[in-house]
């Protein structure tokens, strides 16, 4: 099979990216901020909440692991929590194999860095872009990069602000999550078969969350949606 010419990368398609990425940022902003305000109940100091941010950029990640930090760790605790924020990430594995058609042509040495960048919203858009015929990876970096830096900004805003918030969720922080992926997720609807996978997904998520203790109700959630999902086909 011939390789088909390299995939561009070029500052208009970043720009391009980071423009289409803006109706999402006051959401993701919501986001940042409620991990940095949630940082300070668990006693991070303002350069460990923006270092978080700036090197892991796990977004949901990092809300899960704040969940479970603890002042005196065990090695069966530290064990839970690699295992659950793993199980929390693997949804990235996924993502990027899905964006291999698109960018195995173009040089390792731009296509794995890109990645680094690699979020949620940002690959969503990002691949919506390109099934609707775009080719620029530029999209995609530019997505990204807006959206880390709005991360790091915001989760330092939502430190400096959250020692005044005795409970963020008295205010209703802790529903900013959720809102965002769902205005995430909606415009990649494409049928009633994603109602099958999301409907299961949400109501075992739902349904756990009110047995279990903490973040376990993602991954049982997350497994029966996949599960549902895998037995549901387009022409049934």
């Amino acid at each position: 099979m011939t390789k088909p010419p390299p995939v561009p990368l070029t500052l208009h398609g970043m720009l391009h990216g980071a423009r289409e990425t803006l109706p999402l940022m006051p959401g993701l902003a919501a986001f940042g901020m409620a991990f940095g305000a949630a940082s300070v109940q668990k006693g991070f100091s303002m350069l460990e909440s923006v270092l978080s941010s700036g090197l892991i950029f796990a977004g949901l990640a990092q809300m899960v692991a704040l969940e479970g930090w603890r002042e005196q760790w065990t090695p069966a605790a530290l064990l839970a929590l690699g295992l659950l924020t793993m199980t929390v990430n693997m949804r990235h594995v996924l993502m990027g194999a899905s964006m291999r058609p698109w960018l195995w042509s173009m040089p390792a040495w731009k296509t794995y860095p890109s990645l680094l960048l690699m979020a949620d919203n940002n690959w969503a858009a990002a691949m919506r872009y390109h099934q609707e015929g775009g080719n620029d990876a530029g999209y995609f970096v530019g997505s990204g990069l807006v959206t880390w830096m709005l991360w790091v900004v915001s989760t330092a805003a939502g430190h400096a602000i959250g020692g005044g918030i005795p409970d963020p969720k008295a205010v209703g922080i802790d529903l900013v999550v959720p809102a965002f992926f769902v205005a995430m997720l909606l415009p990649n609807w494409k049928g009633r078969r994603e109602a099958v996978g999301w409907g299961v997904a949400a109501a075992v998520s739902i349904a756990v969350s009110f047995v279990l203790a903490g973040w376990w109700f993602i991954v049982i959630g997350a497994l029966a949606g996949a599960f549902a999902g895998g037995f549901t086909d387009d022409e049934r």
